[in-house]
């Protein structure tokens, strides 16, 4: 296999690995707090948005050593072992508890910032800066068909249901927590890439991937990782696309978590409301598979860049933000068990419910697609740093989001949202033009990125 090949085939087993892993968690993210409200066992007393809120606090914090860890244990091993606690994560609501269910929390958000500090270090490692773009469409689209397998199955096996029994809430954790297992075991089908620099050459991403040497050159390895992740935080391109990034932690909270139950909360759905979850979790991942798979595949003939494919992610986003706006109730958030009999602005529609999924998803890959370029462009040498950071500013907005979400109304979430989306489009732009002020000054194609 040339070295090309054995590239791309890198990615796809990366994307297959990840698919699997986030068809179980994000199946997980979507129906947790639905299931949690339909538990009759009094003993159990958590909170399916407090739970995230706690996962992606704990990432956050996490993402500042995890460049550490990857450059010590490796990124083949680091995702392997992190997909393990996902899949004991999940396990947990198989038979729930409350101090199991907050303490996997916790550890499935330290390994959520490992897996995802090794998965940027593996995607960039395994392109150039012109095969960037596209390998980041393909794992984008690859990833986000998690939306898409475990939503059709919940959907199927909800229909016309108005109450999660224990025997249904086993029955699918039980699967996803197989499923989740299946992605770990993938990882270990990852090849590794042949050193191609010149003695004496550096690359932070190439030490990483390194082979084992002596305790002493790990630490110095996990040392320097963490400094240039510290030194990194104070760039003004990283400064810049922390807005934009996040923008994409908030609404990736609001499509993951929040939309899928306020659709499970609106009475006015009728017996349907509890399976439209897992049908607005399909077309989420319509959506997110859509725009991963065309903007990976027309990046190598785009002579614009990323600008317009985030101006369309921005604006397929309004469009959707304002149609929720208008069709779902402003308490469905946070409504009881029982769910919500309130009206908005027009009689809640399951149509334009579902096409705002297919929007939400559709604005979030334009951004997340563009967000993966760019930093595996501009960082081609310091990959792990760049992506623990990106990751940081994401989780950490996504936390907050998650912990306000308990409490505040529809309209507001909204509101946040539009004006952070705002202002991260206008610095991805700068941060955009200086990347292709860069490249035409040393003569490089534009189209090429």
């Amino acid at each position: 296999m040339s070295p090309e090949s054995k590239k791309l085939f890198n990615i796809i087993i990366l994307g297959v690995s990840f698919m699997f892993i986030f068809t179980a968690f994000q199946t997980c993210g979507n129906i947790a707090q639905t299931v949690i409200t339909n538990l009759n066992n009094t003993d159990f007393h958590g909170s399916g948005y407090t739970s995230m809120s706690i996962i992606y606090g704990v990432f956050s914090a996490s993402n500042l050593i995890s460049p550490s860890v990857v450059a010590i244990v490796g990124p083949q091993l680091s995702m392997v072992v992190s997909g393990i606690f996902y899949s004991l994560y999940i396990a947990v609501f198989i038979q729930p508890a409350t101090w199991a269910f907050y303490t996997a929390s916790v550890f499935i958000g330290i390994a959520a910032a490992v897996l995802w500090t090794a998965q940027g270090n593996c995607l960039t490692v395994n392109s150039d800066e012109n095969t960037i773009g596209r390998n980041s469409g393909v794992f984008w689209a690859l990833l986000q068909s998690s939306l898409f397998f475990g939503n059709l199955y919940i959907y199927f096996a909800w229909q016309g249901k108005t109450h999660i029994s224990e025997s249904d809430r086993r029955t699918v954790f039980i699967a996803l927590t197989v499923i989740s297992l299946v992605g770990t075991v993938l990882f270990f089908l990852i090849r590794k890439q042949e050193d191609t620099k010149a003695p004496g050459e550096e690359d932070s991403t190439n030490e990483i991937l390194g082979d084992s040497s002596s305790a002493q050159n790990k630490m110095m390895r996990a040392v320097a990782a963490f400094k240039k992740s510290i030194k990194l935080s104070f760039t003004k391109e990283i400064m810049l696309l922390s807005v934009t990034t996040a923008y994409t932690g908030l609404e990736l909270t609001f499509f993951s978590g929040v939309y899928g139950t306020c659709i499970g909360a609106v009475n006015r759905f009728g017996s349907e409301e509890k399976s439209l979850i897992g049908l607005s979790g399909i077309f989420i991942g319509v959506g997110e598979i859509l725009g991963g798979g065309l903007f990976g595949l027309l990046s190598k003939n785009n002579r614009f860049g990323r600008n317009p494919v985030v101006m369309l992610g921005i604006i397929v986003h309004f469009i959707a933000f304002y149609l929720i706006f208008f069709n779902m109730p402003n308490d469905a958030p946070i409504a009881p068990m029982e769910g919500t009999d309130r009206v908005a602005y027009m009689i809640p529609s399951k149509e334009v419910a579902i096409f705002c999924s297919f929007l939400l998803g559709l604005g979030d890959s334009c951004f997340n697609t563009q967000l993966l370029s760019i930093l595996g462009f501009l960082y081609s040498e310091d990959s792990a740093p760049a992506f623990a950071i990106f990751k940081f500013v994401q989780s950490i907005c996504a936390a907050v989001a998650y912990f306000y979400s308990n409490y505040i109304l529809l309209q507001w979430q909204l509101l946040i949202m539009v004006v952070v989306g705002f202002f991260g489009t206008i610095t991805f732009f700068t941060v955009e033009w200086e990347a292709a002020a860069a490249l035409a000054a040393r003569g490089s194609d534009y189209s090429s990125i």
